[in-house]
């Protein structure tokens, strides 16, 4: 799932100035760090943050099979809530108590490398991710065109629909272009006497990163656009594309198609969205809590501007990278080869099907990587093809820019995404606003 569904919502980090109070520990080790002579073993601490739930436990599970099968070396896990893993990062670091291995959200990349946190990786295995992982993911895992990283969690964005709603309404296909997306929000928004939503025909939310910004930055990606110039030093949502985004975003909330104060995730659950932009760990939540109701839900790629332009969306990620001033750097680069390249048998899908332990591991909390052939294996024939968008996306989603102070950028586009909503300020003044506040915050960045 993404970091804002995890957390409530991404808002601006303010540092600590100590460590959060309970850092989570698991998997077999030895009690410190070791030589690596004879009985006494090297110790790699991983940071993460799934620290709860089924996450934590689908780590346990291979960090405990390593630990079984090496002496010399071991894993240790720690971990804290997602809300508090970029200070950790950065605090621990100042204080010389960083962990060998870091799994920071993808957007944190730049500057963490700025922060002189993150270590490159060594040429074979830089080599190895861009040839097995797709295009965003590999985005997604380097800054400046290095690679720092294996990509683990990959969540690229596409359309959810209600079914039976579009079906009321006489709509026979999910919308594949951005007329058709305006004209079937229109036609399926319902209000009743008063005014008040009763059906969203498109659902807008201020509630969370993920359908406020990260919907923005999908149609962004869709009309060709992009939010960061490629030099990551100024901002390019101020375009064409950029207007027509806002533009689409204005007409759907200023025609009634879409009430941006709504929560999308619990309305879209009780019927009350008829389609919203989000990423694919979505599927995952609403077939568990909707229960019958889940047939009514359907998923179609992301529509463009227009009929004949080309596939494009965003996709988020997290990595798994090496801290620069880890003891044992060979070491924890051998140990996330291990768990992301090397190939094991499946169970259910077919006699001889392999993939790695990452992939199985996400795909068993309802997640995907940038690993391709391995999402086919893990998915199967059978499985919801409902997530079948998602996997397509791998090959042609954008990754999030994740240049030095991309979380700020995101921040401030957040904020001003919601004020065009709100009616605080017009599409110019909306553009405007995010470009001289962007252009401030990532130039400073550098």
């Amino acid at each position: 799932m993404t970091p804002s569904r995890r957390t409530g919502g991404l808002s601006r980090r303010h540092f600590a100035l100590a460590l959060p109070s309970a850092l989570l520990v698991s998997g077999c080790a030895g009690p410190h760090r070791g030589t690596g002579r004879p009985g006494d073993p090297i110790v790699l601490t991983l940071l993460s943050h799934y620290a709860s739930g089924e996450a934590a436990k689908a780590l346990r599970g291979p960090v405990d099979e390593w630990n079984a099968l090496h002496d010399r070396v071991k894993v240790r896990t720690k971990a804290v809530e997602f809300t508090d893993l970029l200070t950790t990062f950065m605090v621990r670091q100042a204080a010389g108590q960083g962990a060998d291995i870091l799994h920071p959200y993808c957007l944190w990349n730049g500057q963490l490398v700025q922060a002189g946190v993150l270590r490159p990786a060594p040429p074979g295995h830089a080599e190895e991710i861009r040839r097995d992982y797709g295009r965003a993911a590999v985005g997604s895992s380097s800054v400046g065109g290095t690679v720092y990283g294996y990509p683990t969690e990959v969540q690229t964005y596409a359309l959810y629909y209600n079914k039976r709603l579009l079906r009321e309404a006489g709509v026979a296909h999910p919308p594949r272009t951005w007329r058709e997306l305006e004209e079937t929000a229109y036609r399926t928004a319902k209000r009743d006497g008063y005014g008040n939503t009763l059906v969203q025909g498109f659902g807008l939310s201020t509630y969370d990163d993920s359908t406020t910004v990260g919907q923005t930055l999908a149609l962004l990606n869709a009309a060709g656009g992009a939010f960061v110039a490629a030099d990551g030093r100024s901002t390019a949502i101020d375009s064409p594309a950029g207007r027509a985004v806002f533009d689409l975003e204005h007409r759907l909330v200023a025609k009634g198609a879409s009430a941006p104060g709504v929560n999308v995730y619990k309305a879209f659950q009780s019927g009350q969205v008829a389609m919203v932009i989000s990423a694919g760990w979505w599927t995952g939540s609403l077939k568990a809590q909707m229960g019958e109701g889940y047939r009514d839900v359907g998923v179609a790629p992301l529509p463009v501007p227009a009929a004949d332009d080309t596939r494009a969306t965003l996709a988020t990620g997290f990595m798994l990278g090496v801290n620069a001033a880890s003891e044992h750097p060979r070491e924890a680069w051998e140990f996330l080869r291990w768990l992301n390249t090397e190939k094991v048998g499946v169970k259910g899908a077919g006699k001889g099907a392999t993939a790695t332990r990452m992939s199985a591991l996400q795909v068993s909390v309802g997640s995907l990587t940038g690993r391709a052939d391995d999402m086919r294996t893990l998915l199967g024939k059978g499985g919801d093809p409902n997530l079948r968008p998602f996997l397509d996306a791998l090959g042609y989603a954008v990754p999030e820019p994740n240049v030095p102070g991309a979380q700020q950028a995101k921040s401030l586009l957040r904020k001003n995404i919601e004020a065009l909503w709100t009616g605080q300020q017009s599409v110019d003044e909306a553009l405007r606003t995010t470009r001289r506040q962007v252009d401030q915050e990532v130039s400073r960045s550098w």
